[in-house]
């Protein structure tokens, strides 16, 4: 299969593309490996993965990635939902949840952390790409919309 380049910029910024960088938190080992495959062969690159929320959060403040895939439940005291809110205190970055869950209090709850997306597993990876190049999309939009407005 034919590896792509999947910008985290868009095109029409006139600066040079460069894979858009994805931070993966999931405590399930070979869910992760799937998912890491799976994003190279999309063209995007792995920051890391982490298996809990207090990972996560340590890292997105070291590597500001474009963009989080979070499973909703994870291991250790924190759960992807409480990481996706702490870590929207201190960053702006678009996040995902990636979840075996669809039950309506556990969307319920994920609403509050305004997620840019929510996949239930198992999905196709065609599901995966669409969903990362909207979150990617609407957080460079919203990203310019907020630097705008401080202006």
């Amino acid at each position: 299969m034919e590896r792509r380049m999947n910008s985290a910029l868009p095109p029409a910024s006139g600066k040079p593309l460069r894979p858009a960088t994805i931070l993966i938190v999931e405590d399930d080992q070979v869910v992760a490996v799937d998912l890491e495959g799976r994003l190279d062969r999309l063209g995007y690159q792995v920051a890391d993965t982490v298996a809990s929320g207090e990972e996560a959060c340590e890292k997105v403040s070291k590597m500001q990635p474009d963009l989080i895939l979070m499973d909703v439940h994870l291991e250790g005291p924190m759960d992807g939902i409480e990481a996706a809110q702490r870590i929207r205190q201190f960053c702006e970055v678009p996040i995902i949840f990636l979840t075996a869950y669809a039950d309506t209090a556990t969307l319920e709850r994920a609403k509050l952390a305004e997620p840019y997306g929510y996949l239930v597993k198992p999905f196709v990876p065609s599901d995966l790409h669409a969903a990362i190049q909207m979150a990617l999309y609407k957080g460079t939009v919203d990203r310019a919309l907020r630097e705008n407005h401080e202006n």
